[in-house]
């Protein structure tokens, strides 16, 4: 017998004998009892769940978008047709209550995306058909809403409170299995950088969050909404661990535009380019921690450079809520509503300075010089900033019931091209247009969206 066998022996021998010695020993009435004494989550989870809900959607699918159709062999599978044929999808997903007296629920938005229908189901198998408020696809927040009958809201905590260690539950839907919690802790925070979503500040939990999950509710110890479960990383499909869900910080300023506006309208300061901090630049700014927003681009005429923003300030605080990265300075301008201000607390060359300045529409953030062309009625373009090193030509206004607008033409869309030919200034635009002989082809950057519209020239159509 080896040494560490002989060991190891010896030491399940000794172990057993003072189990059996403490087995002997012990009171009876030290016995825990099962009736009451242990710990349980269950308080918490009878607080909420009812709020949490069950999310199925319909929506219109063509057999064109599976890859197999165009090939010959897998085609004969989904009929005769040469054409591709509109088929029904159903899909799955969760969603919360946040408030029971307007039938507010927030979701995700890649839950309803193209739904045709949204079939809210509650805790109490009560079933409503659901109006979709608005979402944003940046954020992947979505505001539903159903008749306000008899419904139980969870209560919206405080993200930014949490620290990481907390423990907190996951509810939703998984696997459309129906309602189920999990538990874990929150294992970081401020994740970003993940390109999961166009702005991230997510919250990291090892809280189970599988498919289904999504929109569902990421709840502390207290009973509070903390979170809006969005994300996993499986290289298998399924949760390893690794969960992301939107902060309340982030989703209910989301939601507050949603229900004003149908969606979000972003606006900015004219911050053209930000970068991270580093140990060099954390030492000649004499910053008390790397990090912070480093400032490398202000467009000239913007409402940063009128406030005095310079390139190479270091931004460390807005509105008081510290900066660590420049995710957080971008998160902070695209979640701030047009017209509102943001102080802004700066280092430069080792010395603080305190800089207030306005959110404005894309425009003005930009300093952008409209220009009205003739061939194109009803619009005003403007060259991107130099600052922005971005090919294209911005859509500032549109007119109602314009021929532009006719054309499918819309505020904030970025032209790319005209007839296949780049686009950099209206002047190019307006030269293109007058060059196509019977057709004019515009192709657009519509958020992330690529679009191609196409009229004929002088006699406007949709696309």
């Amino acid at each position: 017998m080896s040494l560490w066998k002989s060991i190891l022996l010896a030491g399940i021998t000794l172990m057993g004998a003072g189990q059996l010695q403490a087995q002997q020993t012990l009171p009876r009435q030290a016995v825990p009892s099962l009736n009451g004494v242990l710990p349980s989550l269950a308080p918490v989870v009878n607080q909420t769940a009812a709020g949490v809900v069950n999310i199925s959607t319909m929506s219109r699918g063509n057999d064109a978008d599976n890859p197999m159709f165009n090939d010959p062999f897998f085609r004969r599978f989904f009929g005769q047709s040469d054409r591709p044929q509109q088929r029904e999808a159903q899909a799955s997903g969760s969603g919360v209550i946040v408030d029971a007296a307007k039938g507010w629920i927030l979701s995700n938005h890649h839950v309803i995306k193209g739904a045709t229908k949204i079939v809210v189901t509650l805790k109490d198998r009560r079933e409503f058909t659901a109006k979709l408020i608005g979402s944003d696809p940046a954020t992947d927040i979505a505001l539903l809403q159903i008749p306000p009958e008899k419904l139980t809201a969870v209560r919206v905590g405080e993200s930014d409170a949490l620290q990481v260690g907390d423990y907190v539950l996951a509810i939703g839907n998984p696997f459309g299995v129906g309602q189920t919690v999990t538990s874990g802790i929150v294992s970081a925070l401020g994740r970003a950088g993940l390109n999961i979503e166009g702005f991230e500040d997510f919250i990291q939990t090892d809280a189970s969050i599988n498919p289904g999950n999504s929109g569902g509710a990421l709840i502390n110890l207290r009973g509070e909404l903390i979170g809006i479960n969005t994300a996993i990383i499986g290289p298998t499909g399924g949760n390893v661990g690794i969960g992301f869900a939107v902060p309340t910080n982030m989703a209910i300023r989301v939601m507050d535009q949603l229900a004003r506006f149908g969606e979000v309208k972003r606006g900015g300061i004219g911050i053209a380019s930000v970068g991270e901090i580093n140990q060099e630049i954390a030492k000649e700014n004499r910053l008390p921690a790397i990090e912070g927003a480093l400032i490398n681009a202000v467009i000239s005429g913007s409402p940063a450079d009128k406030a005095g923003i310079k390139k190479g300030d270091v931004v460390v605080a807005v509105n008081g809520r510290t900066v660590r990265t420049g995710y957080d300075l971008r998160n902070q301008q695209a979640l701030t509503a047009i017209g509102q201000a943001l102080d802004l607390s700066i280092i430069r060359a080792g010395n603080a300075k305190n800089v207030r300045v306005t959110i404005e529409t894309p425009a003005r953030a930009q300093g952008l010089r409209p220009e009205k062309i003739t061939e194109l009625p009803g619009t005003e373009l403007a060259s991107i900033p130099k600052e922005l090193n971005r090919r294209g030509v911005y859509v500032l206004e549109v007119e109602n019931k314009s021929e532009a607008h006719q054309m499918g033409l819309r505020e904030n869309d970025i032209l790319l091209g005209v007839n296949g030919a780049y686009v950099q200034t209206p002047e190019e635009v307006r030269r293109a247009i007058r060059e196509a002989s019977r057709f004019v082809v515009f192709n657009l950057l519509r958020g992330d969206n690529r679009i191609d519209l196409r009229a004929r020239k002088g006699t406007p159509q949709g696309s």
